[in-house]
């Protein structure tokens, strides 16, 4: 329901990923913003209440890598309907924000993507900060699902269009083998994280691009070299670096749950829970088709006719319940989905706390964390009360 005029929601817990809280019965509304944190007794008169029948209240996940969900995938269908039938799937799994992640294709249709996405985030600036371009540039030995055919060395002319088109292009994720440093700086002074991802880089390739400007890792462990006795490769590089971020798959098919508990020990809030998910996430779907080929869905598992894995059916909620059941601390998990991707991508002061003058943008679920309802840029959605 859009709600215009303000609102409170009472009766509920917190769990915010930090330990220590301000004590408050009601968090007001109005408009897309947090305009109150508030006791009981300071609700303004005349603000309608919403009883949340003491289910939990936490900020609204954040997913950097989201291909496709609810039916839909966004190489297939470059538009603002697609778009929106992502958002209103992620909501069911209390997932607020999301970049829109458009794997290896044309330049065309980057273009037009970069186009869609900012009309997008003009309208819905709390939704999608930006776009995720993860591809083209990256190394075919490490291609996973991604079209061969597309993948290329950088051109000046496609360098230049996303420096200019930096407000919008949130990530993209190289290979730093394949586009030169001078590339990353460029991206990097522009404004663009820049990940790396379906790389074979040495461990000095990974610390000659962080050097550069490199920022984040592309789902950590999957579609890169591996820590080896003599040769730590892009894995190496991550836990030797004091700033390197990673993105981490957590649906038990992407990496053993062992691995996970080790990320999180070594990078701590420098980890971020995505779901790299694709059409069958939050469907009933079978099989669909990406990257020009057939992806086939069973049991949460999503692969190629040859056993490549080829994104996810993971959804946010299913991404912390699974962290905290393999281990993580639940405050520690929340600030994956939350806070830690927020800062990724410098939207930190607006995103991914409770608090006043953020956007409206929360998850509400029971003990069970089975999600209950959301707040998406103040429209208030009940899913289960």
């Amino acid at each position: 329901m859009s709600k215009q005029l303000p609102y409170a929601l009472t009766n509920f817990s917190l769990l915010t990923g930090h330990t220590a809280i301000q004590p408050i019965d009601a968090i007001i509304i109005s408009g897309k913003k947090i305009t109150g944190l508030a006791r009981m007794d300071d609700i303004p008169e005349g603000v309608e209440q919403f009883d949340l029948k003491g289910h939990t209240v936490s900020p609204g996940f954040i997913d950097l890598q989201l291909n496709g969900c609810g039916g839909v995938l966004l190489n297939s269908d470059i538009s603002t309907q697609t778009l929106d039938i992502m958002h209103s799937a992620n909501l069911r799994s209390g997932c607020t924000t999301f970049l829109p992640t458009l794997i290896t294709c044309s330049d065309n249709d980057m273009h037009k993507a970069v186009k869609v996405v900012r009309h997008y985030t003009e309208q819905y600036p709390e939704r999608t900060p930006g776009i995720h371009l993860e591809g083209p540039y990256l190394n075919k030995a490490r291609k996973g699902i991604h079209n061969e055919q597309f993948i290329r060395k950088p051109s000046d002319e496609m360098i230049d269009f996303m420096c200019r088109n930096a407000d919008v292009i949130a990530m993209i994720t190289l290979a730093p083998e394949v586009c030169p440093e001078s590339v990353i700086e460029r991206l990097n002074q522009a404004g663009i994280v820049v990940s790396l991802g379906h790389t074979d880089a040495t461990f000095d390739q990974v610390q000659k691009a962080e050097d550069a400007g490199a920022r984040f890792v592309t789902h950590l462990f999957n579609g890169m070299s591996q820590l080896t006795h003599r040769e730590p490769g892009v894995i190496g590089g991550v836990f030797a670096s004091e700033q390197l971020g990673a993105g981490i798959i957590a649906d038990g098919y992407h990496l053993d749950w062992s691995n996970l508990l080790l990320a999180r020990r070594l990078l701590n809030d420098r980890l971020v829970l995505v779901t790299d998910a694709t059409p069958a996430a939050g469907s009933d779907m079978t099989e669909f088709e990406f990257a020009g080929q057939t992806i086939y869905h069973q049991n949460g598992k999503c692969t190629g006719k040859d056993g490549t894995l080829g994104g996810s059916a993971l959804t946010m909620i299913e991404a912390v319940v699974n962290s905290i059941t393999a281990g993580i601390d639940k405050h520690d998990a929340i600030r994956m989905a939350t806070a830690n991707p927020a800062m990724v991508i410098n939207t930190s002061d607006k995103m991914g706390e409770i608090a006043l003058g953020y956007y409206a943008n929360l998850a509400i679920f029971d003990q069970h964390f089975k999600m209950q309802g959301s707040v998406s840029g103040g429209n208030l959605e009940f899913h289960g009360l």
